[in-house]
């Protein structure tokens, strides 16, 4: 991850947050090193042996209203002691009016002072989101990612193998092309994968033979999508006898992409194949799967059940099913 700046995150969120800097000598090229926010009542009321400086500081109106009750040497020496840390920012809440004694020894230690309308829990929450997107685990693929009926199918396999074109064609039939040729994947939480499009190359595709396509312009805007959660790898590979291809479905292949395991198809590849068709039928098999229902499951014990109700007929009617004894001669 780039290093997120104070400057940063007051840009990005000029808006939503509506960050307000109060004092003149606090630095915004302060580096935020870490994704969680603090409220420091403990530190202010004398309490660091376990102070988290290192986040962002809230001070709410419980904070604020601790500090304005002390007098003025009590909350100068409480503000001395807890900006002896290196701490990156003070974000106070519901526009309350801050202690000079803070703005004071705020410039004094180069440390911003920022205010905000908004409430606390309020600031936490949006905070919360931005910073675990920007500290969410993050790496780039060379693959394709498409909506397909709402499950997000990642394309792999060696280059010019035909990644852009099936997306192409998905497309074409109605799907939704999140990213071509350059995924970016950042892990949202332990379990979730979510893929979206380089900033250069957006929305468009390449073809070879054909080159560089717009898809937004050509197939509309509902042809795309800005990000979408990767539920399953489709690894696309030449055909060969040699190779061994799930033939049932039992048992299931797992991938490992920022250590979240995701479901993995193999396809094999050949002319005259329509992986496209295939795709959706992944799709809708992984729909259903997330409905309880494997297909490949119920074929087995209805198999399984069927083999068991033979062999007791065979047990209980043995001459009829045995094959080396000569049918009866009426002659």
């Amino acid at each position: 991850m780039e290093w997120l700046t104070l400057k940063t995150l007051i840009d990005d969120n000029k808006e939503s947050i509506q960050l307000e800097l109060v004092n003149s000598g606090g630095d915004l090229n302060k580096v935020i090193r870490e994704r969680d926010c603090h409220r420091p009542g403990l530190a202010l009321s004398g309490f660091v042996d376990v102070f988290t400086y290192k986040r962002i500081q809230i001070l709410g109106n419980s904070e604020i209203t601790y500090l304005t009750r002390l007098s003025s040497s009590e909350r100068e020496n409480s503000i001395k002691k807890v900006l002896e840390f290196d701490i990156p920012c003070f974000i106070v809440t519901d526009n309350n009016k801050i202690p000079e004694e803070l703005l004071k020894h705020a410039d004094i230690k180069n440390i911003p002072v920022l205010r905000t309308p908004l409430s606390t829990t309020n600031i936490i929450q949006l905070l919360g989101y931005y910073l675990d997107s920007k500290f969410a685990p993050r790496l780039t693929m060379h693959a394709s990612l498409v909506d397909v009926y709402g499950v997000g199918l990642l394309f792999t396999g060696r280059s010019g193998i035909g990644k852009s074109e099936i997306a192409l064609d998905l497309v074409e039939r109605g799907h939704q092309l999140v990213a071509d040729d350059v995924v970016n994947i950042t892990r949202q939480s332990p379990n979730i994968l979510i893929g979206s499009g380089s900033e250069m190359l957006k929305h468009h595709m390449e073809i070879r033979g054909l080159g560089i396509i717009d898809i937004r312009s050509i197939f509309g805007i509902r042809s795309i999508k800005l990000e979408k959660r990767i539920h399953l790898e489709v690894r696309l590979e030449e055909w060969s006898e040699e190779d061994d291809y799930e033939r049932i479905g039992i048992d299931e292949d797992k991938t490992s992409i920022l250590e979240v395991p995701i479901p993995l198809i193999r396809l094999p590849i050949f002319p005259g194949k329509n992986i496209t068709v295939i795709a959706e039928a992944i799709a809708l098999n992984q729909i259903l799967k997330s409905y309880g229902q494997n297909s490949a499951f119920e074929f087995n014990e209805g198999l399984m059940e069927k083999m068991q109700s033979a062999k007791r007929l065979r047990e209980r009617f043995p001459y009829q099913f045995n094959e080396d004894i000569a049918p009866h001669d009426n002659m």
